[in-house]
C-alpha cells in the first residue's frame, strides 16, 4: 500500500532533477525558478535564447539553487537525445520533465502557410513527443538500476485552454494543443506500467511585459470577464506543475489541469 507523505516532504524536491524545455523566459523561466525554490536541481533547456537562459540560471544560483542551461531544438530528435544524455550523465537522474517549449504565431486559416503550419505542430506537439519519449526511456532505465535511488518519474506537458476552446487566427496552435492533451492521456496509459505519471497544465491568458500595450482590447475583455478578475502569472502555472509533479498528485495521471482564473466557466450569454 502506498504511504502518504507529509505535506512538507511532498513539496520538497531536494535531491531531484527537473528538466524544463523552453525555460529561458516567460512561463518556462517561472517553472524553472519555482522548482529550484522547492529544492530541485534544474536544467533550463533553450533553443535560441542563450543569454536569457543563462540569466535564469544565474538568478537560481544567486538564490542558493542549482541550475544549468542546455541548448536544444526539441523538433530535432538528435538534439533531444543529446539533451537527455547530457542531463543524465551530469546529474545521474531525471525525475521531472516539463514540456513547455512551443511557439504561438497568429495566422488566419486562409493565410497560414504550409511551412508555418508544420512549424507550429512540430514545436508544440512533435517536440513534446520527442522529449517525452526520450525522457521516459531514461526515467525507466534509471529507476531500474539497483544502485540508483530514482523511483519512476513525472512528466508535465504545457497545453493551453485553446486546446478545447479556440480563438481567431489560432487554428494551427489550437490543433497542436488539442493534440498535446490527447497525447498526454495516451502517454499516461502506456507509461503507467513503468510508474511514470504524465499530466498536462492548460493555462489561460498569462501576463507578460508589453502584452497590455500590444493587445489592449483583448486584455481589457479578459479582465472584465474572468471570474478571478486578473491575468495569470508565470507562478500560477509553475505551482500547478509543482503539484502535478509532487507526491500530492501520486494518484493523478492522464489529467489536464486548467489554470485560467475560471474563464472557461463563464456563460457564453
Amino acid at each position: 500500500m502506498t504511504s502518504t507523505p507529509s505535506l512538507t516532504s511532498a513539496l520538497d524536491f531536494s535531491g531531484k532533477l527537473c528538466l524544463v524545455t523552453g525555460g529561458s523566459r516567460g512561463i518556462g523561466a517561472g517553472i524553472a525558478r519555482r522548482f529550484a525554490e522547492a529544492g530541485a536541481s534544474v536544467v533550463v533547456s533553450y533553443f535560441r535564447g542563450e543569454t536569457a537562459a543563462q540569466e535564469v540560471v544565474a538568478r537560481i544560483r544567486a538564490a542558493g539553487g542549482q541550475a544549468q542551461a542546455i541548448q536544444a531544438d526539441v523538433t530535432r530528435p538528435a538534439d533531444v537525445d543529446r539533451m537527455i544524455m547530457q542531463t543524465v550523465e551530469q546529474h545521474g537522474r531525471l525525475d521531472v520533465l516539463v514540456n513547455n517549449a512551443g511557439i504561438y504565431p497568429v495566422s488566419g486559416l486562409l493565410e497560414v502557410s504550409d511551412a508555418e503550419w508544420e512549424q507550429v505542430l512540430a514545436a508544440n506537439l512533435t517536440g513534446t513527443h520527442f522529449c517525452t519519449q526520450r525522457a521516459a526511456r531514461a526515467m525507466v532505465e534509471l529507476s531500474g538500476k539497483r544502485e540508483g535511488n530514482q523511483s519512476s518519474g513525472s512528466i508535465v506537458n504545457i497545453s493551453s485552454i485553446e486546446g478545447t476552446s479556440t480563438g481567431l487566427a489560432h487554428s494551427h496552435y489550437s490543433a497542436a494543443k488539442a493534440g498535446v492533451e490527447h497525447y498526454t492521456r495516451s502517454a499516461a496509459l502506456e507509461l503507467s506500467m513503468h510508474g511514470v505519471r504524465v499530466n498536462a497544465v492548460a493555462p489561460g491568458l498569462i501576463d507578460r511585459p508589453g502584452l497590455a500595450e500590444a493587445w489592449p482590447e483583448g486584455v481589457r475583455s479578459w479582465q472584465e470577464r474572468v471570474p478571478l478578475a486578473r491575468l495569470g502569472t508565470d507562478e500560477d502555472i509553475a505551482d500547478a506543475c509543482i503539484f502535478l509533479a509532487s507526491p500530492l498528485a501520486r494518484w493523478i495521471t492522464g489529467a489536464t489541469l486548467t489554470v485560467d482564473g475560471g474563464i472557461q466557466v463563464v456563460p457564453a450569454f
